[in-house]
């Protein structure tokens, strides 16, 4: 069997594509690259936001063609197999597998079905599985938890994914041992809200520690670089930002979604917190952390957000001073509190306000970017840019980085890299040798001499 997978949405979901397609390998198959090699195809949806499900309709309806032509066995996991909106386009695009996000390893049952095959249970056997460890990969993610025990008016998670179920803290530490075998670099923590990590349903399991003692108990594992997503304010402690500046391993970067700045629509959505808290948590963490790197997600025009609603997202924006955003125009979920309840706002209103915010974070990621400038930082350098002849990356800080490959450092590691030029998405820089000094770059052709790559034939 060929298997070619296609994910969309969230880390949690590349990492559950990683894990599924470890028992695909397990199974005999060989991953292909593309829908054309492949006689099985897997889609890992997301559901979070009407976008991605428009995404996943489409494909479904061109996979449905091609099965049309040829031998195809269609598959179907994540949040969106998790819904009766999902369920409903796997009828009508026959799709044979769909697996919820429970029931990941049920892949080789329904691959011996030979049929239609639908598992949408929770399972507990996932939460102690131990995928294998990426390889020639610098970066991998780790799973601490599934599931979310927050109900916010907008969110479909709780529904998708379960109520919250932590892994062990030994089972976490096997897998991290794995991928720091496999020659893991940095490792990013998982789960829908990494600070509740230990408490489930309200109660605190009895030998797990807290996520501050957990990311200290993984630094002590040798990972050079430690990061975690996503937090949740409502459970975020001082101690978490204490543990960080103990542990030199976590990276200096806090993603602390917001969502809005306004208390008001905070209650609507049923985030637990109030403005004036969430801005006593980056307080907190900038007492521990001088030089944190923040990073921060809203919703634009949640039902009922007034101008001045709006206006108090403008200003918490300045108050903080994020670095990054992730900014999204709501997007009214079925089955969601907000969905049955709420008065959706005009498209026109929210995608206005939308771009306000943009030119916003825009004004703050230039300044933030800027002080990089002349700083040394140390970068892990996934591989090739999009550029010929580049690489790219990202700091400890999470900033995307993009420096021309060098004598010596011409593909993916972790250097020393003198900033050198920023823009408000990107920083641009050189690596340095040992000595401190920049490496000389590896030449490259202009346009023009890449076109004549072959000799010359003349007549």
């Amino acid at each position: 069997m060929k298997a070619h997978t296609i994910t969309y949405g969230c880390q949690m979901n590349e990492y559950d594509t990683h894990l599924v397609q470890s028992q695909l390998v397990s199974l005999g198959a060989d991953l292909v690259d593309s829908v054309d090699e492949a006689d099985f195809v897997l889609v890992n949806t997301c559901a979070v936001r009407g976008k991605p499900v428009d995404k996943v309709r489409s494909l479904l309806g061109q996979l449905r063609k091609t099965k049309a032509q040829r031998p195809l066995v269609v598959g179907m996991m994540g949040c969106l197999a998790q819904l009766e909106e999902g369920q409903q386009m796997a009828r009508k695009f026959e799709v044979d597998v769909l697996l919820g996000p429970g029931s990941l390893l049920d892949i080789g049952a329904a691959l011996e079905s030979n049929g239609r095959f639908w598992g949408l249970q929770f399972k507990d056997e996932l939460h102690e599985h131990i995928p294998p460890s990426p390889t020639g990969k610098l970066q991998a993610h780790l799973t601490i938890m599934r599931g979310c025990d927050h109900h916010c008016t907008y969110c479909i998670v709780p529904t998708t994914r379960g109520p919250q179920v932590s892994r062990s803290p030994d089972d976490i530490l096997r897998e991290l041992d794995l991928q720091l075998a496999a020659g893991v670099q940095e490792v990013t923590l998982l789960g829908q809200n990494v600070n509740a990590y230990g408490v489930d349903g309200g109660a605190r399991l009895a030998g797990y520690p807290s996520f501050a003692d957990l990311l200290r108990m993984v630094g002590r594992s040798g990972v050079r670089r430690i990061k975690f997503t996503t937090s949740h304010p409502m459970n975020f402690t001082e101690d978490v930002a204490a543990a960080m500046a103990e542990t030199p391993a976590v990276c200096d970067f806090v993603h602390l979604p917001v969502q809005s700045g306004s208390s008001r629509v905070l209650r609507r959505m049923a985030r637990e917190y109030t403005r004036e808290k969430y801005l006593g948590h980056i307080a907190d963490i900038k007492k521990h952390l001088a030089n944190v790197v923040l990073a921060t997600d809203i919703i634009v025009g949640f039902p009922g957000e007034t101008e001045e609603d709006f206006q108090e997202t403008l200003s918490l924006y300045d108050e903080v001073g994020f670095d990054s955003a992730y900014m999204f125009i709501y997007s009214p979920r079925p089955g969601t509190p907000s969905y049955k309840h709420f008065a959706d706002l005009p498209r026109e209103l929210k995608t206005e306000r939308l771009q306000r915010l943009i030119v916003k974070q825009k004004e703050w990621s230039k300044l933030k970017n800027a002080t990089k400038v002349g700083t040394v930082q140390e970068v892990l350098l996934r591989g090739d840019a999009h550029s010929e002849g580049f690489l790219e990356g990202h700091t400890r800080g999470n900033h995307p980085t993009v420096v021309p490959k060098a004598i010596g450092a011409d593909g993916a590691g972790v250097y020393s890299v003198l900033i050198g030029h920023s823009t408000p998405h990107m920083l641009y820089g050189q690596i340095l040798g040992a000595d401190g000094q920049p490496l000389p770059e590896i030449p490259r052709l202009e346009p023009q001499a890449a076109a004549l790559s072959s000799p010359l034939q003349m007549a």
